[in-house]
């Protein structure tokens, strides 16, 4: 799969099939689509092409908002990382992802220039599928109705793929993010069609684990504002033909420093090799409690404790 950090450079524009979205989960209704957009390209011979934005347009709105407030951002939570989020798109037989840099231009760009630049010129769009609540350009002035008018004038395919949704819920990552934020992650795995996993390299951490009798492997969080946070159970993927069993704290540490950045800090049992710089992959089973302050370091190891064995009776070891 191609990745492009903007549109293509004018010698490798060739004609595409494309759907247009920020697929954070990559949910069993986007699946729906991508599954969709990769038959429709099949059948014209075309490669399948995805445009995203980063960052979210709903992150970059709201850090305009918040912008001389001296308050936080509020952005939606991101549910993948960027590796995570290319590696299931390329799992789902798409063959380009042009990433677009979602700014004060593109925030502003009419949505007749969004479809002139970017759809025709830029990506050379012969066939767009779209979701049925589809909104672009400035204002999310763009709708189907619009897209209409340009495939009849530009000359390329239009679909719309309707609403995708199980036991009366619409498959989303809004519901996905809501599933995650309250540890319900079977409900998640349901929206997700398969476990909640971070990946990552494994990178060098203060050691402080290792003092407290819990060594722990670290993976940087690469955003500010994670669809989960908290203590787990969990297993790493990556490390040995099986996945190896753990227990993982997501957050910043309060417990151990004030403003610490954001860390996925996992503690595989029984295991004791160097694997700093491998690629890791940690799936999510359960919550078992939120992150929290402790007066003393030997209050937080006793809790350690408890998590550890809570997740050794989780798998019988």
């Amino acid at each position: 799969m191609k990745v492009f950090r903007r549109l293509p450079p004018a010698d490798q524009r060739t004609p595409c099939a494309l759907t247009i979205g920020n697929f954070d989960g990559v949910h069993l209704g986007h699946r729906a689509v991508l599954e969709r957009l990769v038959s429709g390209a099949r059948a014209r011979g075309l490669p399948a092409c995805v445009l995203t934005f980063e960052p979210h347009p709903r992150e970059y709105f709201a850090r305009l908002r918040a912008r001389g407030t001296g308050q936080p951002a509020d952005s939606p939570a991101r549910i993948l990382t960027e590796r995570d989020k290319l590696d299931a798109l390329a799992s789902c037989g798409v063959d380009r992802v042009c990433i677009a840099h979602f700014n004060a231009s593109l925030a502003a760009m009419p949505a007749d220039t969004f479809v002139e630049r970017l759809i025709v010129d830029g990506l050379q769009t012969r066939y767009l599928l779209i979701g049925d609540d589809f909104r672009f350009g400035a204002g999310r002035g763009g709708d189907h109705a619009l897209l209409e008018r340009a495939a009849t004038r530009h000359g390329f395919d239009l679909e719309r793929m309707p609403t995708i949704a199980a036991d009366g819920e619409r498959y989303s990552s809004s519901a996905v993010r809501r599933a995650l934020a309250a540890g319900d992650l079977d409900r998640a795995r349901a929206l997700l069609g398969h476990p909640y996993c971070v990946s990552g390299h494994v990178i060098h951490g203060r050691k402080l684990g290792r003092t407290l009798g819990f060594p722990t492997l670290n993976v940087r969080i690469p955003y500010a504002n994670p669809a989960v946070s908290g203590i787990f159970i969990v297993q790493v993927h990556g490390l040995a033909e099986r996945p190896l069993p753990a227990v993982a704290s997501l957050g910043t540490r309060p417990a151990v420093e004030q403003g610490g950045r954001l860390l996925l800090e996992v503690h595989v049992f029984d295991f004791s090799q160097s694997v700093y710089g491998r690629l890791v992959r940690v799936e999510f089973i359960a919550r078992l409690r939120e992150e929290r302050h402790y007066e003393n370091l030997d209050l937080l190891v006793e809790q350690i404790h408890r998590d550890a064995r809570a997740a050794r009776e989780h798998f019988g070891i």
